[in-house]
């Protein structure tokens, strides 16, 4: 909700205008970061005049204190809910940092790849707060994702895979 939108953002404010259109997928239950896109956005047309964005919601994988057994439940109605969208969209790139609500889509888009429908790049940004452990959303798409960043050289020595490109939000 607050900090991995104001994270992404930041990602998202060095980003050149060729990254257009983008498309955010929230969570359906996380009304703060609309306003924080929304906002971002009127910025960035400001510099870009092309700039296009647009904003699409799916079930929340995982509230806060959810239980283990009933988070997989939910998170596989997510996935079902995010394969059309992918598919809508065919994203060529998803830049994700880490809310439990890029779990679905990352995976529905690994799925469309593995269907040979549609070939996206998956970069995962882990949260600068993330300093000895991966989080819940990390140990998933390690093995998913095709660029798994980290800010902390502690997490590039326990996840080989990873790329260490120092604190970049």
């Amino acid at each position: 909700t607050g900090g991995h939108t104001t994270e992404i953002l930041r990602l998202l404010s060095c980003l050149s205008e060729s990254y257009s259109p983008r498309h955010y997928v929230l969570a359906d239950s996380d009304k703060m970061s609309e306003a924080k896109i929304r906002s971002f956005e009127q910025k960035r047309a400001e510099k870009f005049s092309k700039s296009q964005f647009s904003l699409d919601r799916i079930p929340r994988s995982r509230e806060v204190r959810q239980s283990w057994i009933s988070s997989v439940v939910t998170t596989l109605y997510s996935i079902l809910y995010s394969l059309p969208l992918t598919y809508k969209r065919k994203p060529d790139l998803i830049l994700c940092n880490g809310p439990g609500t890029c779990v679905p889509v990352c995976l529905s888009a690994f799925l469309l790849g593995l269907l040979r429908i549609k070939r996206t790049i998956i970069v995962y940004v882990e949260s600068i707060c993330r300093v000895e452990t991966l989080s819940l959303s990390g140990k998933i798409l390690y093995y998913f994702s095709d660029y798994f960043i980290v800010q902390w050289p502690d997490l590039k020595k326990k996840y080989p895979r990873s790329v260490y490109l120092g604190r970049i939000v």
